[in-house]
């Protein structure tokens, strides 16, 4: 269907350009917009409670869709086991729910905090909400739509696979529900406004400490006597 192929095939293929053209550019362009612009000195506290169930939350869920996309033979076997998938589907579920909450927090604590909402541009509405919702979507379809990490193999990963080889192939995916259907598009929307975003302070990976020259810090401070 003309549908499918624009959401499914049109879309993510778009996505990406998207992603890398407008990242390079800015980078070239506006280099020192690569930041996470932190308001960790305007409130702390608040900060760490939902910064780390976020981030732990967040980075191992991914990690786990990254291992079973790459290795799908790998992981089928580690699931083969009924004990081993039930114990990573509460595993998964759980940190669903993690990542839930720290974001949620991150978002009320802009909300309630006069001096970091002013800092908050239009786009970090627009990521929090995209954020937001993916997180949301993955919970739900987690919760009921139970074995995830089972058909995902046999349906995510053949599609996403299609892609990567410039032959998409849709049939794996339109048949899914609509909400996990809108799960999986909801990763290539995050990919899509990545870069106008601050988010895109991830890519910047300093490696140049690797041969820099050494720096040598010398902490300074007057005496008592002075």
């Amino acid at each position: 269907m003309f549908v499918d192929d624009v959401l499914f095939i049109a879309f993510p293929y778009a996505a990406v350009v998207l992603a890398i053209v407008v990242s390079l550019y800015r980078y070239f362009t506006d280099r020192f917009s690569y930041s996470t612009f932190s308001s960790q000195f305007l409130e702390g506290r608040a900060l760490f409670w939902g910064s780390v169930p976020w981030h732990y939350g967040i980075l191992m869920i991914l990690l786990a869709h990254v291992v079973a996309f790459l290795w799908p033979g790998g992981w089928a076997n580690l699931i083969a086991s009924p004990t081993r998938l039930l114990v990573l589907e509460m595993i998964g579920l759980s940190l669903a729910l993690a990542a839930l909450l720290g974001l949620s927090l991150l978002t009320l604590r802009r909300l309630r905090s006069a001096r970091i909402l002013a800092v908050t541009s239009p786009m970090d509405w627009v990521l929090l909400a995209a954020l937001l919702t993916q997180v949301a979507l993955g919970f739900w379809v987690a919760l009921f739509f139970r074995w995830g990490s089972d058909w995902y193999l046999f349906t995510a990963v053949p599609w996403l696979t299609s892609l990567v080889t410039f032959s998409p192939e849709t049939t794996f995916v339109t048949s899914l529900p609509w909400l996990v259907k809108l799960h999986m598009l909801g990763g290539f929307v995050i990919i899509a406004i990545f870069p106008f975003t601050r988010l895109v302070h991830i890519v910047t990976v300093p490696i140049t400490y690797l041969w820099r020259p050494y720096q040598v810090v010398i902490w300074y401070r007057r005496s008592p006597r002075a």
